[in-house]
């Protein structure tokens, strides 16, 4: 069976996603085009190189999440280094293990830009010609990116764009990571830098991203993390708390909303999270289980009543 697959970003919080993920593809479902945002893209770039969410689960279980957090010289500075790496980078970490990690996974299976990833029967559909989207925010220029299509504005043709690049643009966690940098011109001669960061900040969870006006011809689902009701406050004592509990709340709270369109919510996968915060890159190896089986529970939930025919009846049929 074919459906489009679209995922959320949630940081650690993905394991969850691949539990999910999992149940899906053992009901037989296979991968047409894969959308997502921050850690969404990284799942979805790995399933669009071809990686099963198994394989992606042997991949990332025993990765030592603290290696996201890689510093420079300045960040190595005792007390006062994380204040001058935001102040003078605008961000605590580099973010190059990221991407390096990325990379070195999606070459694995041959995949190194766009070009890799163009479906030969879509090859001229203009929505669905490459099998991977990934969304990034340009805060420079405040506008959504979806990349690679936008990536032209930056004189960068979409076909040559470095996959695994426009996964850390997308992964590019806020104040976290220092942004992404992208020139551009205004005109011949005016040549200006646009600062890029995670998609999650204008859309962090784009289910519409191939949707049509015309029946489809295959389901989309989405991959959603969704907090629970109650949360832990966060103890607050100095600016640094203060950073700290801002950065998770611009993480966090849109999840808690939960507020879809009846069409796209009906297509969904809400998956909880049990509490664990976007950069909670400490957990341990029983969180981790614990997120995976939640992420099969609700697929097995959402499956039970999913019916695709139906769904094409209510919101597609005149």
């Amino acid at each position: 069976m074919l459906a489009d697959g679209i995922f959320e970003g949630g940081g650690v919080k993905a394991f969850a996603m691949l539990g999910a993920l999992y149940e899906a593809e053992k009901r037989g479902y296979n991968w047409v085009n894969v959308a997502g945002t921050s850690a969404g893209a990284i799942i979805a770039s790995f399933v669009a190189a071809g990686y099963t969410a198994l394989e992606i689960k042997e991949l990332v279980w025993s990765l030592d999440f603290k290696k996201f957090r890689d510093k420079d010289w300045i960040g190595q500075i005792p007390y006062l280094g994380p204040a001058l790496r935001l102040w003078f980078k605008n961000g605590l970490y580099k973010g190059g293990f990221l991407e390096n990690w990325v990379r070195k996974i999606l070459a694995a299976k041959g995949i190194h830009t766009f070009k890799n990833l163009v479906l030969k029967e879509f090859e001229n559909d203009s929505k669905c010609r490459y099998k991977l989207v990934v969304i990034a925010t340009d805060v420079s220029r405040g506008r959504l990116l979806r990349l690679p299509h936008d990536i032209k504005d930056y004189n960068i043709k979409p076909d040559d764009l470095d996959v695994a690049s426009a996964v850390r643009m997308s992964a590019n966690l806020p104040f976290f990571y220092e942004p992404y940098t992208l020139p551009y011109f205004e005109n011949k001669k005016n040549k200006k830098y646009s600062y890029i960061i995670d998609g999650g900040v204008l859309s962090n969870f784009p289910v519409w991203i191939f949707d049509g006006d015309d029946t489809p011809p295959w389901p989309t689902f989405g991959f959603k993390i969704i907090e629970p009701d109650s949360v832990n406050p966060m103890r607050i004592y100095n600016p640094f708390d203060l950073f700290k509990a801002t950065l998770t709340t611009m993480l966090e709270a849109h999840d808690r909303l939960y507020e879809l369109d009846p069409r796209s919510m009906v297509r969904t996968i809400p998956i909880t999270s049990m509490g664990i915060k976007t950069t909670d890159f400490d957990i341990i190896e029983k969180q981790k289980e614990d997120l995976f089986i939640s992420g099969v529970n609700a697929a097995e939930s959402f499956f039970a009543s999913w019916d695709f025919d139906n769904f094409k009846m209510r919101y597609y049929q005149p």
